[in-house]
């Protein structure tokens, strides 16, 4: 009798111990299942969290320049003091042939435009840089430029010549005369680029207008600028009377430069196609006296 309460008290021990065993072994996986549950949770999240952000630069990144221009209401055209293109009036407003046009041009995509005056030689770091959205400044069409910007079709004829004090024009008429001279340019112009190729001595300046300055003050012999600046401002009548130009050196055509892959290029194709053919262009040329250099759009 005694014998079978003990096995009866034996085999209820051993029950209740299984009993709180497997109680206690059920929690802590529950615990487990519920930690790593949560954890898997959280990974899924951030991964939302970091698609969502790759899809956002994606979307930037792959806004068209035209879309980016009008979201911000700015053209921001880059420009130099170059007159009759791009230059100050008296009250500080830029004005000038490629300055009303650009500003028609903003009216036709529903936007501002803002000016800013830009070093010539770092031209296609402020485009990239964001800083600019145009370079719009009687800019030569250059196999460098094409290459480094997406640019407009051609809309004016130019040309770079020299540009001598008047007393001394007759000396210098041909490209061989030219050899004893200092020369002052535009640093990063195609008139830099013409006295370069022509192994010529010379000291790049800020700007064609500062170029001018060089020679009208004799710290330099002569200067290469754009033919439309000359006929604007040297000679009688103009700020530098006392100069003259001599010869050409080259043929060229001005452009219009955007971000390389900038819809706005073509946008401004069709812009110039609809000037020409209204003859809002070659009246706005006329103001400028720049008719002549007009090409047929």
């Amino acid at each position: 009798m005694i014998m079978k309460k003990m096995i009866a008290l034996m085999t209820a021990a051993v029950l209740a111990v299984a009993s709180l065993a497997g109680c206690g072994g059920g929690s802590a996986d529950e615990t487990t299942e519920a930690v790593t549950t949560e954890a898997a949770g959280d990974s899924t999240e951030a991964e939302a969290d970091d698609t969502a952000a790759a899809d956002d630069t994606t979307a930037a990144s792959e806004e068209s320049d035209m879309a980016y221009v009008q979201d911000k209401g700015t053209l921001v055209v880059g420009v130099t003091n170059f007159e009759p293109m791009d230059y100050l009036d008296e009250s500080g407003e830029w004005i000038g042939f490629d300055a009303d046009l650009a500003k028609a041009f903003g009216e036709s995509l529903g936007v501002e435009v803002e000016f800013v005056e830009i070093d010539w030689d770092n031209k296609v770091l402020e485009l990239d840089s964001h800083t600019i959205d145009c370079v719009w400044n009687g800019m030569t069409l250059t196999d460098e430029v094409l290459g480094a910007m997406e640019c407009s079709n051609a809309y004016c004829n130019n040309a770079q010549i020299v540009i001598v004090p008047a007393d001394v024009a007759d000396q210098y008429q041909d490209v061989d005369s030219l050899s004893d001279l200092t020369f002052a340019v535009e640093a990063g112009s195609a008139g830099e680029e013409q006295v370069s190729a022509l192994g010529l001595n010379y000291t790049p300046v800020t700007s064609q207008a500062d170029a001018l300055m060089e020679v009208a003050a004799g710290t330099s012999d002569a200067a290469v600028i754009d033919s439309l600046m000359a006929a604007a401002m040297v000679g009688e009548g103009t700020s530098y009377a006392d100069l003259t130009y001599t010869i050409g050196l080259n043929s060229e055509e001005y452009g219009v430069g955007f971000r390389m892959g900038s819809d706005l290029a073509a946008a401004l194709n069709d812009f110039f196609a609809q000037s020409y053919a209204d003859g809002s262009m070659q009246e706005l040329a006329a103001t400028y006296g720049v008719q002549a250099a007009i090409i047929e759009q």
